[in-house]
């Protein structure tokens, strides 16, 4: 069981109430004591009371290489050093240099222009901004039309966060709904129990071409997507979807951008899965977590050479793209990525997720027989483990609320979950092993057994 909390924990919760932390609500701030994460080892972290846990989420699906990596501790302190940052804008970098080469040749298909900013969101900003700048320069003004999905997630800029599709979440926030569309969930759970996954595949597909002629294929400058629909609850839509979706675009002109701000660089086996998992090289790619597994922000936007062609095809006139960042291509975080790619090859980090994958969709899978769980998905080292009290009376704010009280008690035993309206999302570092994938299960069942017992009289 977990220790108590000390004197010294109480202290740095009641200095926290100055932190307002994402997706806060600010009617209650400060009632909350958060757990105070101290240190990371491997793939556990460790809190202010010595209570070691397994890092379940990977921090926000980023923490790929594993916490407490001294390759780039060392790596980053020694650029700083060196050169602590550089302007962008005027001058170029080493590391900037050297990592934009190594990701260009990583990459799918032709996208060799790598444009870095400080994070995912910013990366996604940039690539519908780049959208509308390349149709600018195309000569058509018009064709300025963003379509998303119900259930995506894109980000917290302002037009990502508009292009984002978790509905709870966009209560009192505004949005940008003139220029971006949602088309339905493409989660296959959702289809009525008659429907065949080949049928709901035809179907969503469908979704995406009706919105495009709806609006018009003169209108529609970009579908946005993520592989897995990450933050929406680990959500793999069905075989063929995305490759159709993709083969859509480009029989209307329309942009494809792969948002793999959290599929890129080793969570589903390969550093980018659009290609190399679904068969798609994309307009544009967006990424950033796993690039530098977190150790400090980054973020990258991939462009096609295609995309570049064209517009040097639309007039001899200097286009500048007049979009960038103070801290685009920082050297500090440039030679963090750079190291982080060493430990990637070195570690064959690819080739273990893809050996151990297996395992944790099967370890996961035998939660299917609980009475709580609903569905289970999983694809790599990624997965959502969904809960419902009672089918026959829906009631998504106690199921919410079940899963709350399951992590409370994974937190008991050893185990952080990441909570996402009612599925237990897992993205655990990619170095776990199958000893360590069967003591995450493992406490994750106690969890769910526990709860349910709390809530249900009466053992399983």
């Amino acid at each position: 069981m977990a220790k108590k909390p000390t004197d010294e924990t109480k202290g740095i919760q009641a200095k926290d109430r100055y932190f307002l932390h994402p997706w806060e609500d600010v009617t209650s701030i400060g009632a909350e004591a958060r757990t105070v994460i101290a240190k990371g080892d491997g793939i556990h972290i460790t809190d202010s009371d010595g209570n070691r846990l397994i890092d379940g989420p990977g921090g926000m699906w980023c923490v790929n290489v594993g916490h407490g990596r001294e390759e780039i501790v060392e790596a980053v302190a020694a650029q700083m050093r060196d050169l602590t940052y550089f302007s962008p804008w005027s001058a170029t970098a080493p590391p900037a240099a050297i990592l934009a080469e190594r990701l260009a040749g990583l990459a799918p298909g032709d996208l060799n222009n790598v444009f870095f900013t400080t994070g995912g969101s910013t990366a996604v900003d940039s690539a519908l901004r780049f959208a509308f700048f390349y149709n600018n320069c195309l000569g058509r003004p018009d064709k300025k039309h963003i379509i998303s999905r119900v259930g995506a997630y894109h980000g917290s800029t302002h037009l990502a966060a508009s292009c984002s599709g978790k509905m709870l979440e966009k209560a009192n926030m505004d949005m940008d709904e003139d220029r971006v569309h949602l088309i339905p969930n493409p989660n296959p759970a959702l289809r009525p129990a008659s429907m065949s996954l080949e049928d709901i595949c035809d179907q969503k597909v469908a979704d995406l071409e009706n919105k495009i002629l709806e609006l018009g294929p003169d209108k529609v400058a970009a579908f946005i997507a993520e592989p897995v629909l990450a933050s929406g609850g680990v959500i793999i839509p069905p075989e063929g979807y995305y490759r159709r979706c993709h083969e859509l675009c480009r029989k209307h002109d329309v942009l494809f951008i792969a948002d793999e701000v959290v599929t890129a660089f080793g969570r589903l086996g390969h550093y980018f899965a659009s290609r190399d998992v679904f068969g798609v090289e994309p307009d544009m790619l967006t990424t950033a977590k796993g690039l530098t597994s977190g150790y400090v922000p980054m973020g990258a936007l991939f462009i096609s050479d295609r995309l570049m062609a064209d517009i040097k095809a639309a007039g001899n006139e200097p286009k500048g793209f007049f979009s960038g960042f103070t801290y685009s291509g920082h050297p500090v975080a440039a030679a963090a990525a750079l190291a982080n790619l060493d430990i990637f090859e070195r570690d064959a980090l690819l080739e273990h997720v893809r050996n151990v994958a297996p395992h944790f969709e099967k370890r996961l899978q035998e939660l299917a027989d609980l009475p709580m769980v609903r569905d289970i998905r999983v694809k790599g080292l990624m997965a959502g483990v969904e809960c419902c009290l009672n089918p026959e009376e829906p009631d998504d704010e106690r199921d919410m609320n079940f899963l709350l009280e399951v992590d409370e008690i994974c937190q008991d035993n050893g185990l952080l979950l990441r909570p996402v309206y009612s599925s237990a999302v897992l993205s655990p570092p990619l170095t776990i092993t199958t000893t360590q994938i069967d003591a995450l299960v493992g406490i994750l069942k106690q969890g769910l057994e526990t709860a349910w017992e709390r809530r249900i009289s009466g053992p399983l």
